[in-house]
């Protein structure tokens, strides 16, 4: 990963301007193992930035709007504009950008004009026509005046016919009967030779000068009715009757406006079969070509929704073999078999996987050998796929994966030690887990089993995990615990469904309902307060689930659920909950609350802050104020801005709400107290906070009492919320700062094992082991952690360890990596500047 990072960024700045778009969505590609939407998103901005032609800038609109989950937005139509000129549903049909206002707002407003200036009436039209006339086109009984020169500017071949030596260039009148050109549209003509405009016609007419224009070389005209045309496509009704034409006609513009509303229509627009027949066939996709709208990023877009819908459907194999045949580049053509092999692998086609997967390998897609092995597993090859991974383990770096995948083809002591060091190198990886799981439960260590499986949960929450926990509470009848797993499965993924496939997450709570007693809603709520203060945030979702049950139209705990779900890293699911929370809203002002959320979350601050003003003009409340003042607080503040923000929070303590959220304004004002040195009023903060059971607020208590050289209590104020958190990673993580060296490395070690995803416990060590000048062990203790999750900060500090030692490359390649996730990362750039000025001096 880092050396395919630092080399997509070298090639980011010295491609050509044209060329970076696509590198961008290559990163987006390879970026997306790490699942961090917001850094995704980066990377589709900046691709759909670079975008110069029409059809890339429709796909990438779509596509950031698809990210954000749009279509799941009550109220919300897919040709609606959010503002932005990135994805501005008209900025997109326009060719080219200026770069330095990508970004801005766009200029969506309809010129309201007089239709008596807009519009030629009929009779200054006829003045016009008696007035200019020496020409006249004969169509059956009818003779439509016209003006020679401006129809043979029409055209090469009018001007040929009309000024040229052919026979028409000496008469008045010419015989136009048997062209199949009707009266209305051969007046048309004449009009738009003379005005140069189609805006008073009626879209039938349009169609006919469209297809006059076709068939007459009439280029300018075609365009006209082209960028015309494609202002009356709104909605799929119009799609399916316009893009017909487009398609015949090659009208760029009114393709690419057809497009954008059926990509924009995502994921529903796949289940139509007349849509599908626009892009699934060889012969659809050359007439998209045809017009200039076949590319691999459309079919790239397309095929993954397909997948995640339905990945064994037919729909999806004819789209990734369309993506195959628009693959023009090396990555891209292994990517797009390779994901036929996995398609094919699902739907037990295993030679045709294979073969899928061998033309991938080929292309230089190393991933696939894995693939290869599993097909040949599956067809009773075993030996033959352990001796396949075998090789790739001993020709490659070794990574978590292989070793887990070798497993499958292991038996006995040497499957676990394989699934063992799978999950050392990266521990998360899942399989490892629910493999050793099962193995224990299957000898009656049904305990055991639920510890090994914890061990994953407690910092990667996946649904599969939840399953399989809950059939082993099962089976010791803890039904109280299966039920919260479910419940907080189906928070995750409402339609999950369990026993392979073959029961829903809520038919199973409706058997496990008989063995649990159901508390009433008032009951619930104190349940909520008493997980919330004890940072069980699994057993908060579950009752949230619960109460929603009860009163399905709460926007208030949909709020609660995307609250708790961005905290445990769920960021799409926290999406999904906070656009059910705006769309259940009851009030305008708690709507632009969420409103701003949502912008805050998607990377518009200055327009999270308009809907937060504009919420408190409504109504002052504890959330509009919180929501103002927290994204303010997203910047470096000055002290004047810093006081504003105190001022917030001060005034959202004051509105009503509960004690949930307003123990998380008080510990978020003592931080603020904090940092303007006020510590008397931090520590009022932050006692106030645990008064009403906000048990994280003993974090910032510790770090008044450590400003104060109180050491001791300070870790005393950890270790109390050791005791009482459930999920108290970052407890031990922060007591580690309270304490010496030993019992430091200690509390870190039990960080690391607790949540292996937290970084700052490897910076630390490695920093240790750099200060006793052991750097192969430093560098070693970084890199086992960039293995599995490449961060900015342990490649900006492994970068400066490798310039101390004088490995310049390796330094070089660590900056271009942690600049490829964070370009304008200053003390990276910094770093980065000084390895290459140094290595350029050692070439001299």
């Amino acid at each position: 990963m880092v050396e395919t990072l630092a080399d997509l960024y070298r090639r980011l700045g010295t491609c050509l301007e044209s060329e970076k778009s696509l590198i961008c969505i290559e990163q987006y590609l390879i970026l997306s193992s790490l699942g961090d939407p917001k850094l995704l998103r980066r990377c589709l901005r900046a691709a759909r930035q670079h975008a110069f032609d029409v059809h890339s800038k429709v796909v990438l609109s779509a596509l950031l709007r698809y990210e954000r989950r749009e279509d799941e937005h009550d109220g919300v139509s897919p040709m609606d504009c959010s503002s932005f000129i990135l994805e501005c549903p008209k900025a997109t049909l326009e060719s080219g950008c200026d770069l330095n206002s990508i970004y801005d707002h766009c200029k969506c407003y309809q010129e309201c004009t007089n239709s008596a200036d807009a519009q030629i009436s009929k009779e200054d039209e006829l003045l016009t026509l008696e007035e200019d006339s020496d020409i006249s086109f004969c169509v059956g009984n009818e003779e439509i005046d016209c003006v020679r020169s401006k129809i043979a500017a029409l055209s090469t071949p009018f001007k040929a016919m009309l000024c040229g030596s052919f026979i028409e260039s000496k008469r008045s009148k010419i015989d136009f009967s048997q062209n199949g050109i009707s009266v209305e549209l051969m007046k048309a003509v004449d009009l738009y030779s003379r005005t140069k405009r189609v805006d008073m016609f009626s879209p039938k007419i349009v169609l006919e000068l469209l297809s006059f224009a076709e068939r007459f070389c009439c280029e300018e005209m075609k365009s006209a009715c082209d960028i015309h045309l494609a202002t009356f496509v709104n909605c799929m009704e119009d799609v399916l009757v316009l893009i017909e034409y487009g398609l015949e006609y090659r009208a760029n513009v009114l393709v690419a406006s057809c497009l954008q509303v059926l990509l924009r229509e995502l994921p529903s627009s796949l289940h139509s079969p007349k849509v599908m027949r626009i892009f699934c066939s060889s012969e659809a996709r050359e007439r998209l070509a045809s017009a200039g709208h076949a590319s691999f990023l459309l079919y790239y877009f397309l095929s993954q929704v397909a997948m995640e819908e339905d990945k064994v459907s037919n729909t999806t194999v004819m789209l990734l073999e369309r993506l195959k045949e628009c693959a023009t580049l090396k990555w891209q053509k292994a990517l797009a078999l390779h994901q036929l092999g996995c398609v094919w692998l699902e739907r037990l086609e295993y030679k045709s996987a294979q073969c899928y997967f061998e033309a991938a390998t080929e292309a230089g897609h190393v991933y696939s050998l894995a693939g290869i092995a599993r097909s040949r597993y599956k067809q009773g090859q075993q030996h033959s796929a352990y001796k396949l991974m075998n090789t790739l383990i001993s020709e490659y770096k070794a990574v978590g994966w292989m070793y887990q995948e070798r497993s499958l083809y292991n038996t006995g002591e040497n499957k676990i030690a394989d699934l063992n060091t799978a999950t050392e190198l990266d521990p998360t990886l899942s399989f490892p887990y629910k493999y050793r799981a099962v193995s224990k439960a299957e000898t009656k260590q049904t305990k055991d089993a639920i510890s090994e499986i914890d061990r994953i949960i407690q910092f990667k929450l996946a649904p599969d995990c939840l399953e399989l926990r809950a059939w082993f509470f099962i089976a010791i009848e803890d039904y109280g615990s299966a039920l919260r797993d479910i419940r907080a499965m189906l928070t995750l993924e409402p339609s999950y469904k369990m026993f392979n496939v073959r029961l829903s997450g809520d038919d199973l709570i409706d058997l496990l309902n008989h063995k649990v007693q159901q508390g009433s809603q008032a009951d619930c709520w104190l349940q909520l307060c008493d997980q919330w203060s004890s940072i069980d945030d699994i057993g908060s979702l579950a009752i949230i689930h619960q109460m929603l049950v009860n009163d399905p139209w709460k926007s208030l705990l949909r709020f609660r659920q995307s609250l708790l779900l961005l905290r445990l890293n769920c960021k799409k699911a926290a999406m999904r909950c906070l656009q059910l929370a705006c769309n259940l809203s009851s009030s305008e002002h708690e709507k632009l609350i969420y409103e701003g959320w949502i912008l805050y979350d998607t990377g518009h601050r200055e327009e999270a802050l308009a809907k937060a003003e504009k919420s408190i003009l409504i109504q002052r409340s504890f959330e509009a104020f919180f929501l103002k003042a927290y994204t303010l607080s997203d910047s470096n503040l000055d002290p004047e801005s810093s006081s504003y923000v105190i001022e917030l929070l001060e005034e959202a303590i004051r509105c009503p709400s509960d004690g949930l959220r307003k123990g998380q304004a008080l510990n978020n004002l003592g931080s603020k107290y904090v940092d303007s040195g006020k510590l008397d009023q931090a520590a009022n903060c932050y006692m106030n906070a645990l008064d009403i059971k906000h048990t994280k607020a003993h974090q910032g208590l510790a770090r008044v009492y450590s400003l104060r050289n109180q050491q001791k209590a300070a870790y005393a104020e950890l270790s109390k919320l050791i005791e009482k958190a459930h999920n108290n990673a970052s407890a031990y993580e922060n007591r580690s700062e309270y304490c010496d060296s030993e019992m430091a490395k200690n509390d870190l070690n039990m960080a690391t094992e607790l949540d292996p995803l937290r970084t700052y416990p490897y910076s630390y060590r490695a920093a240790v082991l750099m200060d006793d000048q052991k750097e192969t062990e430093a560098i070693e203790e970084l890199s086992k952690a960039i293995a599995f999750k490449p961060d900015l900060q342990m490649l900006h500090l492994r970068a400066a360890f490798y310039e101390s030692i004088g490995n310049l490359n390796s330094a070089l390649c660590d900056c271009e990596a942690a600049l490829c996730l964070e370009p304008d990362h200053i003390d990276t750039l910094d770093l980065y500047n000084r390895a290459r000025d140094q290595a350029i001096h050692a070439q001299q």
